[in-house]
């Protein structure tokens, strides 16, 4: 702990367990004024208790706010732009609401006069490093405190009996032990630790919350279109809808059909290895339409560099370097292959599967005339020889040399 006094730190508040005793603790030990905030990610819970309770701690300056629209058009859809999967799976749910909310923290500090933000990451994963990264990236000397770190609340029972101890109200679950935690927005939820930390044990199918098991999805399955300009979806079934309503409707449609579960055993950017199940309904059903929209509109090459590129930008995301040069590098080469990325993607999703079942585009590259097996004037089939022979010469001068 920094023997520099802190006056004011805005923290990042959930109005759970851990970030309520984070509150107080910081007061305890610091003996600082704490400002709380609280963003409004697509959670799906009602984020203004987390005010009262606030209230109720002694904070005086609460900030709540509804940053769904902000999260999807310049966090998520970015991202999808890129069809960003770390280590081939993960789309990424937890990773890229960090950026936003790192961002709102110091935002927030910089209004109130705040000299620290804090968090309620721990010292084992990976979430303290996409929060503090995003700090220092945006207020190089901002004091960042990080309690997990410093504590020595260092078990569940230890916060409980903190809590008790300071009149923290503690939820009825919470005293009985949770199966799992959980981490939810807009894009996903993921379910971590406890429980799940076994990866041969699979999870109870009780836990999920957006998705039904395949074997309860509608039989018949459900056809539905998406609408793309410039890489991004902008209309489902005809109907225009904003980014955030967007990725609701399909969290809703994808969701009724089973589609978006994901078991997965992941590498921290810290080291260890870690179990996660994630539920991403309208993320899948997005990157699926996303792709299939690229394969008429966009050019080979430049859709080949772009997918080597994609597993960079995904260990970008995912290590904390949201804000990093290398990631707006990155991302305006993304975007740039976006300019013609606009046309309709026809899906069907059916027990857990989405199906591309068609594409068009205003200026699709897709030319019937040059792949029809009929007759046609604008392909001479004799050239395919001198092409091939061309691309042979290196390893016919090789197997001549015995090189090969």
């Amino acid at each position: 702990m920094s023997s520099r006094p802190v006056k004011k730190v805005v923290l990042a508040y959930s109005g759970g367990l851990d970030t309520s005793v984070i509150l107080r603790w910081l007061q305890d030990a610091y003996g600082c004024e704490v400002v709380t905030f609280t963003a409004d990610l697509g959670q799906g819970e009602e984020v203004e208790p987390a005010s009262a309770k606030a209230e109720m701690l002694g904070v005086k300056e609460i900030f709540i706010e509804d940053v769904q629209e902000e999260f999807v058009r310049d966090y998520v859809f970015p991202m999808f732009r890129a069809n960003t999967l770390y280590e081939g799976t993960y789309l990424l749910g937890t990773s890229i609401a960090r950026p936003l909310i790192a961002k709102k923290q110091i935002e927030i500090a910089r209004k109130v006069g705040a000299d620290a933000v804090a968090h309620g990451a721990t010292g084992k994963g990976n979430d303290q490093v996409r929060f503090e990264l995003g700090y220092y990236a945006l207020q190089p000397d901002i004091r960042v405190i990080a309690p997990w770190r410093e504590w020595d609340l260092n078990s569940r029972t230890r916060l409980i009996e903190y809590a008790k101890e300071h009149q923290i109200p503690v939820a009825k679950d919470k005293e009985g032990e949770a199966p799992y935690s959980m981490d939810a927005n807009l894009l996903h939820i993921s379910y971590e630790g406890k429980a799940l930390e076994d990866p041969w044990v699979g999870p109870d199918e009780s836990m999920f919350r957006r998705t039904v098991a395949i074997e309860k999805a509608p039989e018949s399955g459900e056809t539905i279109e998406i609408e793309f300009e410039h890489g991004d979806a902008v209309a489902v079934n005809g109907v225009k809808l904003s980014p955030a309503k967007l990725l609701a409707k399909l969290n809703e449609l994808g969701g009724k059909h089973g589609v978006g579960r994901l078991d997965l055993v992941e590498n921290r950017y810290v080291g260890m290895k870690s179990r996660g199940v994630y539920e991403t309904p309208g993320g899948t059903v997005l990157l699926h339409a996303h792709r299939a929209i690229e394969s008429i509109t966009l050019d080979r090459e430049a859709g080949h560099l772009k997918d080597s590129l994609m597993p960079r930008y995904a260990s970008l995301i995912y290590n904390g370097f949201w804000f990093s040069p290398e990631r707006h590098m990155l991302q305006a080469l993304i975007d740039k292959s976006q300019e013609n990325v606009t046309g309709t993607v026809r899906l069907r999703l059916q027990k857990g599967n989405v199906i591309v079942e068609g594409r068009k585009a205003p200026r699709s590259l897709y030319s019937m005339a040059h792949v029809t097996f009929e007759e046609d004037a604008v392909y001479n089939q004799q050239d395919a020889a001198g092409f091939i022979k061309l691309n042979a010469l290196r390893l016919r001068l090789g197997a001549k040399a015995g090189s090969l």
